[in-house]
């Protein structure tokens, strides 16, 4: 397909992917020209893509050779109606335990929503496709007659923000409210009983690679006392991380940090850096379930925003989840979306509409 976009020719084409190292020297090439999200970066897309994108699709919008947009699909057949691509995912259950967020077309600076509608409508006319993790403009982007949209869940994704705060030369505990001020400080008292709180980001992949193994140990132990499997129930889950730290910790884009208060575990967090974002990935807590003032999530999260703003962050995103401890701990909010669309012909997509659920 080709558009006139001004005076260059959009052409956008479909293909498999024969070459993921090739593939990922355009990803990082366009990545540097575009205000993409980590999730959409080749360090997240390309880590084992080759395993979790089996049937690739790739979409890629090109003017005179230059590449300007990519975005990548895994395949699955079905029985009737299109077949499904799901945007950065496999659509495997088993291969998406690593959950994404801030998903969408990768494009270049300035011309997202351009781009995007251009890459999925494209898509959306001929298969069935999953978007998971994806802000509203993405939607608004492909919205038209001919394909159907149908939002399957939304989620607030609270942040704090850094650089309104720095600028107006707040502190940042005072623009909590008086209990959430209360609770830090009195946990932060509590902990500081055995010596002094310290948070410590590991300083190579090793040491992340053994500070995720605790936070594994940690985050299984509070999950499967509520009766539920854990993130590292999945055995992908954790060889995808170590896979995606080997790659982002050399590039400063994974912070795995031990917070303790006197040499004693209070909990692990693993965080993203991206462009001037913290992104509050995963976390394992030491709870203390006999010592009410004791809440590891508030001061892990407290210490890793003190260090967010000594490191000239912009902001701290504590990614989809309305959990209280984030909204407690943050200013704002977006939105992201789970989302499915495809052509006006689907089967499944109309009987949806039919039945009342589409958006």
């Amino acid at each position: 397909m080709a558009r006139d976009i001004g005076v260059a020719v959009t052409v956008v084409r479909i293909s498999g992917v024969a070459d993921f190292a090739g593939l990922g020297v355009r990803w990082r090439d366009l990545e540097r020209r575009s205000k993409c999200s980590f999730f959409q970066s080749w360090t997240w897309t390309g880590c084992l893509a080759a395993e979790r994108f089996p049937d690739p699709v790739l979409v890629e919008a090109t003017e005179d050779g230059r590449t300007v947009a990519l975005a990548l699909f895994n395949r699955t057949s079905r029985w009737i109606g299109p077949d499904r691509l799901s945007l950065g995912e496999s659509g495997i259950p088993a291969l998406d335990c690593p959950y994404i967020e801030q998903n969408g077309v990768l494009a270049e600076a300035g011309r997202t929503a351009e781009l995007t509608g251009l890459c999925l409508r494209e898509v959306a006319s001929r298969f069935d496709v999953v978007l998971p993790g994806v802000e509203d403009t993405v939607l608004a982007a492909i919205r038209r007659p001919a394909v159907l949209v149908r939002v399957l869940r939304s989620q607030a994704s609270p942040y704090a923000d850094l650089a309104g705060l720095r600028q107006a030369g707040g502190d940042y505990l005072a623009g909590r409210s008086a209990n959430t001020r209360q609770q830090i400080r009195r946990s932060g008292r509590f902990y500081e009983q055995a010596g002094l709180v310290v948070a410590e980001p590991a300083g190579s992949v090793a040491a992340a690679h053994g500070l995720l193994d605790d936070l594994a140990i940690l985050h299984q132990a509070a999950w499967t006392a509520r009766g539920k499997p854990g993130s590292f129930a999945q055995p992908f889950f954790r060889r995808f991380h170590r896979e995606l730290i080997a790659a982002a910790v050399p590039r400063g884009e994974a912070s795995l940090i031990r917070v303790s208060g006197g040499g004693e575990p209070i909990g692990v967090l693993y965080n993203f850096v991206h462009r001037g974002r913290m992104l509050a990935y995963q976390s394992g807590f030491a709870y203390r379930g006999d010592e009410p003032r004791a809440k590891p999530g508030l001061t892990c999260h407290y210490e890793a925003i003190r260090m967010a703003l000594a490191q000239g962050l912009d902001r701290y995103d504590f990614l989809a989840g309305d959990h209280r401890y984030k909204r407690s701990l943050a200013d704002g909010a977006y939105q992201q979306l789970w989302a499915e669309c495809g052509p006006f012909y689907s089967p499944r997509l109309l009987l949806r509409r039919a039945l009342g659920k589409s958006a």
